[in-house]
């Protein structure tokens, strides 16, 4: 987190847009949304375009109808009953289920207020998370959610229309960081064990977060969720978080602890580096072994092309 340096031959980097959104700002979102699929088939297609196994859960397919099987059908969906009585194999056809819970967790906590690029990762979280809301209410989908901050946390239940989306929004707008503030480890933990509180089974989860506040229930909360419910996670950063470039003498911290750093050390530019890797390395590693789709995002990328690279890629 970077504020105006308070020594001599110290530089600091400041930004003046991008640095919050009101609620109208998130209301015209909605525009935009319409292009982003949320449905189960753009969900398998992004577990198969990685590592991940392609699944449907709960509410997220319902059954349709029967047909002849077709070369290149998946044979689990075989009606083996109807295949028995008409002699022939059938298969089953399903289609996506309408008002699925959909849950959005939202982190802007402390580390989220930064950025040296477009806009802040806070301003990045809460266009991803309210384009992701408005597409769920263009399905029909029930939305909620929980919104973590530095002032508190706020938990939506899932609701029909365009009521879950409205309340949703006024809590990112509400909780969203003005200020630098002091890191909570822990705090992204805290807000997931809530979210699964409220999931029910068959939901689709979205966490939208840079993983700085996470605590070591991480895992053991992340597989709970996954359990039971389809998860995807939208992992922010910014590109000064991965290379330190070489900018002389810079004064970084938070408000009760502030550090002068050489950024022209290569010593402390491999750390820089290194520390950014294993958060990333850690993240993946999670994601795969619960086979969660996974998408870095940076300050720089627009939302609406980030969130439709995660679901239909």
């Amino acid at each position: 987190m970077y504020r105006r340096a308070a020594f001599p031959g110290t530089r600091s980097l400041t930004m003046s847009k991008g640095v919050s959104l009101e609620l109208g700002e998130l209301l015209r979102l909605r525009a935009q949304a319409h292009l982003v699929k949320l449905g189960s088939r753009q969900l398998a297609r992004a577990a198969r375009a990685g590592t991940y196994r392609a699944t449907q859960r709960g509410r997220g397919l319902e059954f349709d109808e029967v047909r002849i099987y077709q070369h290149g059908d998946d044979v689990r969906t075989i009606d083996w009953r109807v295949t028995a009585r008409r002699g022939r194999p059938h298969t089953k056809l399903f289609r996506e289920e309408r008002e699925r819970p959909v849950l959005i967790l939202t982190d802007l906590s402390a580390g989220m207020f930064f950025g040296t690029r477009k806009v802040f990762k806070s301003v990045l979280a809460m266009q991803l998370s309210a384009l992701a809301a408005w597409a769920a209410e263009f399905r029909g989908d029930r939305v909620g959610g929980v919104v973590t901050g530095m002032n508190g946390h706020r938990e939506i239940p899932p609701r029909p229309r365009r009521e879950g989306v409205l309340q949703l929004l006024k809590a990112l707008e509400a909780l969203q960081p003005r200020q630098p503030g002091e890191p909570r480890p822990g705090q992204l933990d805290a807000a997931l064990e809530r979210l699964n509180r409220v999931a029910h089974p068959g939901s689709l989860i979205l966490i939208v977060s840079d993983f700085l506040e996470r605590g070591d229930a991480l895992e053991r909360l992340l597989a709970t969720a996954r359990r039971h419910n389809d998860v995807l996670i939208a992992q922010i950063s910014d590109p000064l978080e991965q290379h330190l470039p070489a900018q002389g003498r810079l004064q970084l911290g938070t408000p009760r602890q502030q550090i002068v750093i050489d950024t022209n050390d290569p010593a402390i530019q491999r750390l820089w580096a290194t520390e950014y890797a294993q958060r990333h390395v850690e993240i993946e590693t999670l994601c795969k072994r619960y086979a969660i789709p996974r998408l870095d995002v940076q300050t720089q990328e627009p939302a609406l092309q980030a969130l439709s690279r995660l679901i239909v890629s």
